[in-house]
């Protein structure tokens, strides 16, 4: 693993979720509101709670398992589970996971998938999220 990604994993779990869920807010207004946010880079895990423009009730998602795959030259995205409080999006969620999706590679962001691939690259065992 590389100084970079060392130091990109390290600001990801110092991040306070309050500041995600404010700088989310801001890009959202109008849209939605972010009102909760939970990440874990080790385990793979995500819980995002919003509530859409107009509605009353919160969305609740969750997601187990994301990783960016590499084959060649070539990046996927891969989410082995997910779910949410809303039938209609976990029939959404379920055409999604478990499936890889090929990311499109534009030569002018070929290092920064580059870079994602290296960060979110699958975890093979706890002896390796921990640097074993």
């Amino acid at each position: 693993m590389s100084v970079k990604t060392k130091l990109a994993k390290t600001a990801i779990k110092m991040t306070p979720n309050k500041i995600v869920i404010w700088v989310a807010n801001i890009i959202l207004k109008g849209i939605a509101k972010l009102s909760k946010f939970m990440f874990d880079l080790d385990t793979r895990t995500a819980y995002v709670q919003v509530t859409l423009y107009g509605e009353t009730e919160p969305i609740d998602v969750w997601l187990d398992g994301f990783a960016i795959l590499t084959e060649e030259d070539s990046y996927y995205l891969m989410i082995q589970q997910a779910k949410s409080n809303r039938p209609w999006m976990d029939n959404l969620l379920a055409r999604i996971a478990g499936k890889a999706w090929k990311i499109p590679l534009l030569p002018k962001y070929k290092k920064h998938i580059e870079f994602l691939a290296e960060l979110f690259k699958p975890v093979e065992n706890a002896q390796e999220q921990e640097g074993i």
